[in-house]
């Protein structure tokens, strides 16, 4: 199994680092990717990934960190992303949710990433929170195939337009809650080879083990088993499908890479 999407440089989980990778390996986590969310980020997560031979990194400006990095410090991540550990450019996109920074900022930023990644080629991973139709828009002429909807919590008519538009759906710990009907119905509808599973770690602990307060990569088997049962599938061939999907998208994830 690959976790294709976890923060492994936020504190809660890098103060314990040595035990999370030991428990995602015993769950049979392979593989990791870690996400930067800002500058200084990216650089914590190229450092962790040279450490460690079954972590990658994708790096990027996150929306909520749209107010704090400069415009014009964005082109640092033109140098960053030609470290081999990078896999992808991001998270990016856009969130109406929190606020934390104006509109008009974080599409600026967006933007710059978007033109980034077409330039150098990268694959994308994309934050959109109560966001979706714009970021859709923005990503239009984008790369069918090249982009992943990390943390999708939409709807299942939302789900289809990010679908029909050629992009991937990445689900958490939140397709396992009780509510989540449409997230299940979307993790069950989507093409095989659409789908991803990540934690979101620290973030997002999963059913049956929500009351966990700090989630790792160890926990994706909980999500897995979530969306194999929505797929009517095994956890087995879900973890063929998602580790297949990771290695096409992000050109690493197969487990003789």
């Amino acid at each position: 199994m690959i976790d294709t999407h976890c923060h492994l440089t936020d504190p809660r989980l890098a103060q314990q680092i040595d035990g999370v990778l030991k428990r995602a390996a015993a769950a049979g986590v392979r593989k990791m990717i870690t996400i930067g969310t800002d500058l200084d980020d990216a650089m914590r997560c190229i450092e962790l990934c040279r450490s460690e031979s079954n972590v990658r990194c994708a790096i990027g400006v996150h929306p909520n960190h749209a107010g704090e990095v400069p415009i014009e410090d964005l082109p640092r991540l033109r140098q960053l992303e030609s470290d081999a550990s990078v896999v992808a450019l991001g998270e990016m996109g856009l969130d109406y949710f929190h606020k934390f920074a104006p509109r008009e900022r974080q599409r600026s930023v967006f933007e710059f990433q978007l033109e980034l990644a077409a330039e150098v080629d990268r694959p994308i991973v994309i934050h959109a929170r109560e966001a979706i139709a714009d970021t859709l828009a923005m990503m239009r002429g984008f790369p069918a195939g090249r982009a992943v909807f990390h943390c999708f919590t939409g709807t299942a008519d939302e789900a289809r337009r990010i679908l029909d538009a050629g992009f991937l759906l990445g689900f958490t710990g939140a397709v396992t809650y009780k509510k989540s009907h449409e997230i299940r119905t979307a993790a069950g509808m989507a093409p095989a080879d659409r789908i991803l599973v990540e934690t979101d770690s620290p973030y997002l602990s999963p059913e049956p083990v929500r009351s966990q307060k700090i989630n790792e990569p160890a926990l994706v088997m909980h999500v897995a088993a979530v969306v194999a049962t929505a797929r009517g599938i095994t956890v087995e061939e879900l973890d063929r499908i998602t580790t297949e999907n990771a290695g096409r998208l992000f050109g690493w994830g197969k487990e003789e890479d």
